[in-house]
């Protein structure tokens, strides 16, 4: 099934320009895993729980992802091969996501590395990148699964573009294609995280020759083919919404993002300052992002269902959903954006608010003939404090 705008051969040249409208969408259901930290993370995570329980998991044909979204999906690559799926339903995934996803979410990674990459041989984001091979185990891009296709989103700071890691290739459209990539995964989940400006940029140390001749639009040369600095993936696009939306013809989005709150008296030190502007710049990416998706669905331009940390779960319509009062997934979508160790309750609520969002979504608007869910995965938090 070939990919548009993309070319699913990676010897061939491209020449469509990502920001052009799209062709007419492929069959085949996409999942967009948005940027937010561990808050992101484990969101993300009840989500994939309750899509695995309703055999979804196995009808993807690509998963696309930015920053903590990029954790969540990186683990679900990596560990495919041993979920044992039986009718759609993966068996093994408490073990196999789950426990890990959770383990990484009791450590502080974001502090540390930062002074270690400040004081230390190596920068930042090796250091970053050393903390997910606790996950990935040096597993590289080679060893996802063909199907479905893991795409691992960063930005380009040199170019502005989107620079895509996955399986066939690494791909800037304006830079050029690399085949058969063998960078780590943790490397590419680093680049993915790379928040602004503490843990960016990421680097990557490439030769002229490793791209695919003439597959770069306009910057195919060096020094942009030869070090490329990566910021986090939601600098660009903080849904992981473009390499999903433009190729497949029903899309499944997942929002992590966290709820802005005003600020009457800002901070206006640099760094403090700078990460408000942040804040900012991520809000107004993600409502035109989110807008650019609900048109759509309402054209019937795509199939499929949003759901996000900032949802009203009484705002699907199906029936049964589980209890989350809007205050309760208010204060969870308040909770830091950082790689800071999560309270095991707040692990808890948050992967609930994830399953119990996903359910209603779909149940309402992708699978209205699924069972309502029994319980939360956790039911000894609920979602609310």
């Amino acid at each position: 099934m070939p990919d548009s705008p993309e070319v699913s051969n990676p010897s061939s040249p491209v020449r469509t320009i990502p920001t052009d409208p799209p062709a007419a969408p492929a069959v085949g259901i996409a999942l967009c895993l948005s940027g937010g930290g561990y808050r992101a993370m484990l969101f993300h995570l009840g989500a994939l729980w309750r899509l695995n329980e309703l055999a979804y998991l196995p009808k993807l044909l690509r998963v696309s992802s930015v920053s903590g979204g990029s954790i969540a999906a990186g683990v679900l690559g990596h560990r495919w091969h041993a979920l044992g799926f039986v009718n759609g339903v993966a068996t093994m995934f408490q073990t196999e996501i789950v426990a890990p996803i959770r383990a990484l979410a009791g450590k502080t990674i974001d502090v540390g590395d930062v002074l270690r990459g400040i004081f230390l041989p190596g920068s930042i984001g090796d250091k970053v990148a050393a903390s997910y091979n606790t996950l990935f185990e040096h597993a590289t891009l080679q060893d996802l699964p063909d199907t479905p296709r893991f795409v691992i989103n960063a930005t380009n700071v040199q170019s502005g573009a989107l620079w895509r890691f996955s399986k066939p290739y690494m791909w800037d459209w304006r830079v050029g294609k690399v085949a058969n990539p063998t960078i780590e995964i943790a490397v590419a989940v680093a680049a993915s995280s790379a928040f602004p400006p503490v843990l960016s940029p990421a680097r990557l140390h490439l030769q002229p020759g490793d791209f695919v001749p003439g597959s770069g639009v306009d910057l195919q040369r060096p020094p942009f083919t030869e070090e490329v600095f990566l910021t986090d993936g939601g600098v660009y696009d903080n849904l992981g919404l473009e390499t999903a939306w433009k190729v497949y013809d029903t899309i499944l989005v997942s929002d992590g993002g966290g709820k802005m709150a005003p600020d009457p008296e800002p901070h206006t030190d640099w760094a403090r300052h700078a990460l408000r502007i942040n804040e900012v710049i991520d809000n107004q990416v993600r409502s035109l992002r989110k807008r650019q998706l609900i048109a759509s669905y309402k054209s019937g331009q795509r199939k499929g269902t949003y759901w996000g940390m900032r949802s009203d779960i009484a705002d699907y319509p199906a029936p049964h959903t589980l209890p989350c009062l809007s205050d309760d997934t208010i204060a969870l979508a308040e909770y830091p954006t950082r790689l800071a160790a999560v309270p095991d309750a707040t692990q808890k609520r948050l992967i609930n608010w994830g399953y119990a969002i996903c359910d209603a979504a779909m149940r309402a608007h992708v699978a209205p003939e699924s069972l309502s869910p029994a319980a939360f995965p956790y039911a000894d938090v609920k979602v609310g404090g």
